[in-house]
């Protein structure tokens, strides 16, 4: 399966390679071309909806920027739609030329966009689109393929468990995060014929707040009460939701009956599928995600701008946005290994105690 993490690095450089520099038609945008010296602010959403903003997007974001030799500052809000406005605010004061953002929802991320935009600042969206927002690049992976791997693992797991008219719960992600609303438009394009012909049945569809994964469980447990523990599989739009629904599961003797899906492959989750309580999770390898959003942030800190050969459509903004688009890839119990041969986690990370022997039997090594 390792060939097909190589395809993923092709599919990554293919899109670093079109960013091919066209020069400073940026008008009075900042950087290099406005004679400020190149400093790049970065504002992380939180810390608790999943582990990778912290552990990966932090680390590779600042190495690629150290790399270049650009001073930068990277923060994390933490969750909080204030905080997040005020490091904005500190650093346009600051004097950043490139302010790159993860929104905690669009009218937040708009507003902080839009100032920055006014105060002659470029901007990049990272991972989530700000929707009638002013960012001039929009960096991700494809996230409504996110999705459908998602509901085509979940299809899979009920398959392979021989399971006859399941019973499917959603617990889709945060109703601000326009993410959210493509994950469930590519795993909807999955499970909505099988729900139209009778074959699966849908027990429950709540999304949850902020990504939260307390209220997460409350509302998994509030879904399995009222269908009296009629859940067959559950398809959760991250592992942090997927962790709560494993915990409510357990709790209820069913962990392991009931397939669970997840997003991310934090260590966590990578050891649950291989205990056999989560079916699957969907690996985003985000180095080359921060990789190519440093790329275009290094660009617009130098005055300069880059074609990506991409674009995503903002239907609120009624615009295209330029944007440079990854691809997701499926893990299950057999390629777990590979998330780790990938470096994204160790395997110190996920072998631990009874997990050892479950990474052995798995090939980790």
């Amino acid at each position: 399966m390792r060939k097909g993490f190589l395809a993923i690095g092709a599919v990554g450089v293919l899109a670093l390679g079109s960013l091919t520099a066209c020069g400073d038609d940026s008008g009075d945008q900042a950087g290099g071309g406005s004679g400020k010296t190149p400093k790049i602010g970065v504002i992380l959403p939180d810390s608790s909806s999943s582990v990778r903003w912290e552990s990966a997007d932090r680390r590779f974001l600042k190495e690629a920027f150290d790399a270049a030799g650009i001073e930068s500052d990277i923060q994390n809000a933490q969750g909080d739609k204030n905080a997040f406005q005020t490091l904005a605010d500190q650093m346009i004061t600051s004097g950043v030329t490139v302010l790159m953002i993860v929104n905690l929802d669009s009218g937040t991320g708009k507003a902080v966009l839009d100032k920055a935009k006014s105060q002659g600042v470029a901007t990049i969206d990272y991972d989530r689109l700000t929707l009638g927002g002013s960012a001039e690049y929009y960096v991700s992976f494809d996230n409504v393929a996110v999705g459908k791997l998602q509901g085509e693992g979940l299809v899979k797991c009920l398959t392979d468990a021989k399971a006859e008219k399941p019973a499917i719960a959603y617990l889709n992600g945060s109703p601000t995060d326009n993410n959210a609303t493509l994950f469930k438009e590519g795993y909807d394009s999955v499970l909505k014929p099988k729900f139209d012909s009778g074959e699966y049945t849908k027990a429950a569809d709540d999304s949850v707040p902020d990504w939260d994964n307390t209220q997460a469980a409350t509302i998994f447990e509030q879904q399995l009460t009222k269908t009296g523990g009629k859940i067959d599989g559950v398809l959760s739009a991250n592992d942090g939701l997927g962790n709560a629904a494993i915990s409510v599961l357990k709790k209820n003797n069913l962990n392991g009956k009931v397939p669970v899906t997840g997003q991310d492959a934090d260590p966590q989750a990578l050891q649950n599928i291989l205990a056999g309580d989560q079916c699957m999770t969907v690996y985003k390898a985000v180095k080359k995600e921060a990789d190519a959003a440093a790329e275009l942030a290094i660009a617009l800190a130098k005055g300069e701008r880059k074609q990506t050969g991409q674009t995503v459509r903002d239907p609120e903004g009624n615009r295209d946005v330029p944007a440079v688009l990854l691809t997701p890839a499926a893990i299950y119990k057999e390629n777990v290994k590979d998330v780790i041969a990938d470096g994204y986690v160790t395997k110190e990370q996920v072998c631990t105690g009874d997990y050892a022997k479950l990474c052995a039997d798995a090939g980790i090594s």
